[in-house]
């Protein structure tokens, strides 16, 4: 049985570009570079101890969203998200257009 999410709002600054994000409670990666970190074993718990940055590796449509799988640049651990409204359309466009995975 999964675990239930645990909002949290935490602002935070991009480790990869720097940008300071305000959080919102479900707020997982950087609108700039759409890059995250891997805090999660379950959404919201922070009990991962890895603790690398997740480069965002490819974007689909899913049910009309956009979902962006990130994979850790540490521990190679992929992860899927929603794409937030702020992100980075032309980025989100240039992932979803990429062939390799």
């Amino acid at each position: 049985m999964a675990a239930a999410f645990i909002r949290k709002t935490e602002d935070f600054v991009c480790e990869r570009c720097g940008t300071a994000v305000k959080g919102n409670g479900y707020t997982n990666h950087c609108p700039v570079c759409l890059y995250s970190k891997h805090v999660d074993i379950n959404p919201g718990d922070r009990a991962a101890d890895c603790g690398g940055l997740m480069a965002p590796v490819w974007v689909e449509l899913r049910r009309n969203e956009m979902i962006i799988t990130h994979e850790c640049l540490k521990c190679g651990y992929r992860k899927v998200n929603k794409a937030a409204p702020e992100d980075d359309f032309d980025l989100l466009l240039k992932l979803m257009t990429q062939m390799d995975m």
